[in-house]
């Protein structure tokens, strides 16, 4: 059976630095199936022939040492280009009976990718549908969105309600790049496949939990939709709050889209509206401060670079452990982890003893780029009496298993590509999430939130933070991955 993915947009940089060379590393590898054809879409004048020349040229520059000439020349042969305005009826016309031709299947499955801007992706859809290239009479139609979707709760329902006027919900993959990690994946694996944690991952045992996504980079080319958007937007209504949903969520009954999403959305049902007047003592921002120094900020910017929240999840599992989330930009070094804090034991017999919170057990899960899992715990210091300290028990995907680990979109384009949804957003779920950040940006743009308090690029975010997070009897765990 043919499959062919449609990309609208080809010409853009999503295309060539991440779609392309999942691609072409998923052919190498024997994953895509065998009859698989690749159409790009855009407005930029190419032929079939110069488009593969600039894709082997780019790929070859991403992938470096795995790029291989021969291989690639095969893979290109099922690569075509038709030039088109994604927002003229006409131009999708023609491009489907372009794929048409080249399917000579009517079964064919196919899958239409949107790595455009958003504004196009009203247009797109609806010309789409409006061709007949969504009808699923003789074959699966479906779609990838990327984020943003929407730039807040309204705007995302709306979204929706377009989006549903040319697809059915089964068709629409909303992806996020974060949940094809193999460690967010992982996730689900340490706590639902061992029977060590989950007994304890509730209130009786986890003091608080804090998520991290860290970027030692500024802004740079950015500035532009970072302006607009803020970090807020950028990283917490998605990479974080997903990485909230799969910390937090019940097992799901079986291992499904449906029954994985379910769980998700009743997390975010249960996190706990910010109030206004909570907005300024619930939430820190920032911004380093050369910001306005960058290319399209021109001055005098309130946008933040930072962001700490303290989030609530009002249910039985979870009462009263607060979820820190955080996330900046130009700041000490790259990470994405979670740190599960437990409780202190309920009585010390140790004279030289842990004595406060911090020096409880501690699971840190590294997201990326040190991919593992270290487990904290307190052992005896050889020949110092009964003094402890705390000491690691290291695991890292690296040491553990052979080759290198797959890019997050290879995992979602097979994904996407044999109808597994488990890890894609349906539109309960990101208008759930919306309604969680809603409120703290409102806060912010109203000037009722903290005040925009300025870091130095390598540094933690503001020191507000840190006095922030010491005023709750808590302190942040500023750790800096280690590749092994």
């Amino acid at each position: 059976m043919t499959h062919t993915i449609v990309i609208l947009g080809a010409s853009g940089d999503l295309t060539s630095r991440k779609l392309m060379p999942a691609l072409y590393r998923l052919y190498r590898k024997r994953r895509l199936p065998p009859d698989t054809l690749i159409v790009g879409f855009s407005r930029t004048a190419h032929s079939d022939v110069s488009w593969r020349e600039e894709l082997g040229k780019s790929t070859a520059s991403f992938l470096g040492e795995h790029f291989d000439p021969a291989s690639w020349t095969e893979f290109a042969r099922s690569v075509y280009y038709h030039p088109g305005d994604i927002s003229a009826p006409e131009d999708i016309l023609r491009l489907g009976r372009r794929v048409d031709e080249l399917e000579h299947d009517a079964t064919a499955v196919r899958l239409y990718y949107l790595a455009t801007a958003p504004r196009f992706y009203e247009p797109a859809v609806l010309h789409l549908a409006a061709a007949g290239m969504t009808c699923e009479d003789c074959a699966h139609r479906r779609v990838v969105i990327e984020k943003p979707f929407g730039t807040d709760l309204a705007s995302a329902h709306k979204l929706n309600e377009i989006v549903h006027r040319a697809f059915a919900e089964r068709q629409i993959y909303r992806i996020d790049h974060y949940l094809g990690k193999e460690t967010v994946s992982n996730l689900l694996i340490l706590r639902f496949a061992n029977t060590i944690f989950e007994p304890v991952w509730n209130r009786n045992y986890v003091e608080h939990v804090q998520i991290t996504a860290a970027e030692e980079v500024a802004v740079g080319h950015r500035a532009g939709f970072y302006e607009s958007a803020g970090v807020l937007r950028d990283m917490f209504q998605n990479h974080l709050m997903q990485l909230l949903t799969l910390t937090a969520m019940e097992a799901p009954a079986r291992l499904d889209a449906d029954a994985v999403r379910d769980e998700k959305v009743k997390v975010l049902r249960a996190i706990r509206p910010m109030r206004p007047e909570e907005v300024a003592t619930r939430t820190i921002r920032g911004q380093y401060r050369t910001y306005g120094n960058e290319p399209g900020v021109g001055g005098a910017s309130s946008t933040a670079t930072f962001a700490a929240v303290r989030l609530d999840v009002d249910n039985w599992r979870w009462q009263g452990v607060p979820f820190y989330l955080r996330s900046g930009k130009a700041m000490s070094c790259r990470t994405t982890q979670i740190v599960i804090q437990f409780r202190q034991p309920p009585h010390m017999i140790f004279e030289d003893g842990p004595s406060n919170r911090e020096d409880a057990n501690r699971l840190v899960l590294q997201i990326q780029p040190a991919e593992g899992i270290q487990l904290q715990f307190q052992a005896k210091v050889p020949d110092a009496g009964m003094k402890t300290r705390l000491v690691d028990l290291d695991f890292a995907f690296r040491r553990q298993f052979a080759g290198e680990l797959p890019d997050a979109y290879q995992r979602l384009l097979l994904d996407a590509m044999q109808g597994d949804a488990s890890l894609f957003a349906r539109s309960d779920e990101v208008e759930a999430s919306w309604a969680v950040i809603d409120p703290i940006q409102s806060g912010w743009d109203s000037g009722a939130g903290p005040e925009l308090g300025l870091y130095e690029h390598g540094d933690w975010g503001p020191p507000a933070s840190v006095r922030w997070m010491e005023s709750q009897g808590r302190q942040w765990f500023d750790l800096c991955p280690v590749l092994h």
